[in-house]
């Protein structure tokens, strides 16, 4: 199964290092970063899972729970959990299920056969209040995550919900944004206040409406 943006994400019950989650309940009104490891006590995803255990703040200030999966146990999962605490000098602040059987891979495509059918590739998802899936990313297993950059989308993700707006190129909190092409620019000057530049008639530029 491949998932695709504003698909319903599945929902699931699984083992965890808080205990059984059922994925809707757990997840509740929040937005949720779901994010996938090949196995427990490999290198790239220790500095990741420490990575977010030190992001927390961020994720909580934007209304964000952070999930993330291993196929090994629970019990190797708090083993690796020691060692995330020890090497990355913080506090493991957020659950990482125990997909043994695979169901959840298998439910959210994490299996890809022709890079290793035995385990997990480094994906990423990001799921909004209504349980869709707003973003998809697969990373190679050489590459460590940024969550800087997943940080950005969630912002940009939540602006253009509430803005008719959308985000340029390497757009940044507090940068201009772009007009969306279904208001005119005449609507556009009533509905930002703050300005409207016309670049070209289909590329029009406004101060980010929400600061």
């Amino acid at each position: 199964m491949s998932l695709k943006l504003g698909q319903a994400a599945p929902d699931f019950t699984q083992e965890s290092t808080d205990g059984t989650i059922n994925f809707y309940e757990w997840a509740g009104d929040s937005w949720v970063v779901l994010f996938s490891h090949p196995a427990d006590y490999t290198p790239v995803c220790t500095t990741e899972l420490g990575r977010v255990a030190q992001l927390q703040g961020e994720f909580q200030k934007r209304g964000v729970k952070t999930i993330a999966l291993s196929v090994d146990s629970v019990e190797d999962h708090n083993g690796w959990t020691k060692d995330i605490e020890e090497t990355q000098s913080t506090k493991m602040n957020y659950p990482i299920l125990a997909d043994v059987d695979n169901k959840v891979a298998e439910l959210y495509g994490m299996i890809h056969p022709e890079a290793n059918a035995k385990v997990t590739v480094r994906s990423v998802f990001v799921i909004d209040p209504a349980k869709k899936v707003r973003l998809t990313l697969t990373y190679p297993p050489a590459t460590g995550r940024n969550f800087d950059e997943i940080l950005r989308v969630i912002d940009g993700l939540q602006l253009t919900d509430n803005h008719s707006v959308a985000t340029p190129a390497d757009w940044k909190d507090g940068d201009d944004c772009v007009v969306v092409p279904s208001i005119s620019t005449e609507d556009a000057k009533k509905k930002f206040p703050k300005g409207v530049t016309e670049v070209k008639p289909y590329l029009r530029m406004t101060p980010q409406p929400n600061k």
